[in-house]
């Protein structure tokens, strides 16, 4: 679309909505900008609060992505602790809990997305952590030190991140999963048995294959019920147990939705002339995939930001990456690019010092590349896997 001249209204101070501000100006886009956030703090850095800021290797102050001069240099209203009610696609407002009603010519959802709970008793519990904000952080680093008992619930990337880092602090932690091993059934059997190998070396007590069936109130904290009647005693549970996307708002402005995400074309736009969708929230066409992916990354959060602001200042931008994200478990870095939508064959090869490379194929095509300390393999994945190679 041309420049859409008014305010371009961003709901979400993620680093979706950021990019798209950024990318907005970068592209020469000179209408007002406006970023309704609903924390209190400016974007900032989300990787960090399973790992550097659990452990204290970083502080609160290092995780604005941008400092306060950007916003000011930039002409970019960031207001926090907004909280966003309704989007009136026909009327072009954006309406806050306070009842204020900001106009737009343009509206970009980036609400990105919010843990799961557990759907089993005990589950909605308040005090059960949902790792997402600075403050939850805060909240396990306080129970993360030696003689403190933390049970994680989940063996995705958060949860395995989380376990390590509460390791690291001294705490005794003890990982519980349905799954048989960490990621198994997404990353395949050989990556599940080194990931299950990084926890134990990190003093993990990993229980796999192990269902919760409730979380209970004890005198000294909680008690996790596992299938075949276990209990896990701790201090504080952490339920890391996947992610949904806030659509909410896009439904409640009548947007379709696909996926569990807002339905987007490569240059992150609905159907509804006006609005766009980045990041989690976004189920988003991929050009060079010829299809929609709904990705929960970091980095393709920011990729969508950046296309999004691209078009609406008048470039023809699309999203074309394969997505990917790092993950860091302890002491040892994961890379992942992939299309993340499934194979039916992968290939695992590891050298004898651990390090090792994962090649994932669908019908002889190369859909996804993991590594670990095989640099150069994770170099020529984006290639790859954007133009279909043939699976090496």
């Amino acid at each position: 679309m041309s420049d859409p001249g008014g305010r371009i209204a961003i709901v979400g101070g993620g680093p979706a909505g950021l990019s798209t501000a950024r990318s907005y100006r970068d592209a020469g886009g000179t209408a007002p900008v406006t970023i309704l956030a609903g924390e209190p703090h400016a974007p900032y850095l989300r990787p960090p609060l399973t790992k550097e800021l659990l452990r204290s290797e970083m502080d609160v102050a290092d995780l604005p992505i941008e400092a306060d001069s950007f916003f000011v240099e930039r002409e970019i209203e960031l207001r926090t602790g907004v909280r966003v009610t309704g989007i009136d696609p026909e009327r072009r407002l954006v309406v806050t809990d306070g009842g204020e009603q900001v106009p737009f010519a343009a509206c970009v959802i980036a609400t990105g997305s919010e843990p799961r709970r557990l759907p089993v008793p005990g589950g909605d519990d308040p005090d059960v952590v949902l790792v997402r904000t600075v403050e939850s952080s805060h909240r396990l680093r306080e129970v993360g030190a030696p003689g403190r008992r933390v049970t994680v619930i989940g063996s995705g990337f958060i949860g395995c991140e989380a376990a390590a880092s509460l390791s690291m602090l001294g705490a005794s932690v003890t990982l519980v999963s349905d799954e048989d091993a960490p990621q198994a059934g997404r990353l395949g059997e050989d990556v599940g048995s080194e990931l299950a190998c990084w926890l134990a070396d990190g003093g993990v007590d990993a229980r796999m294959g192990a269902g919760v069936e409730g979380i209970e109130r004890t005198d000294g904290g909680f008690a996790v019920t596992v299938a075949g009647g276990d209990r896990v005693e701790a201090d504080l549970v952490l339920c890391a147990v996947g992610v949904a996307g806030r659509t909410e708002l896009a439904a409640g402005a009548g947007l379709a939705l696909e996926q569990g995400g807002v339905a987007v074309d490569a240059a992150m736009a609905t159907a509804t002339p006006g609005l766009y969708a980045v990041g989690d929230v976004a189920c988003a066409l991929n050009s060079a995939a010829r299809r929609r992916l709904r990705v929960e990354h970091w980095g393709d959060a920011l990729a969508h930001g950046e296309v999004a602001g691209r078009a609406l200042a008048g470039e023809d931008a699309r999203w074309d990456s394969a997505p990917g994200f790092w993950s860091v478990i302890g002491a040892r870095t994961l890379k992942y690019c992939s299309w993340d939508d499934g194979w039916d064959e992968v290939r695992f090869d590891r050298d004898e010092d651990g390090s090792f490379t994962a090649w994932y194929g669908y019908q002889g095509t190369c859909v996804g590349v993991l590594t670990h300390e095989h640099d150069e393999d994770y170099e020529r994945a984006p290639e790859l896997v954007e133009q279909g190679r043939p699976l090496p």
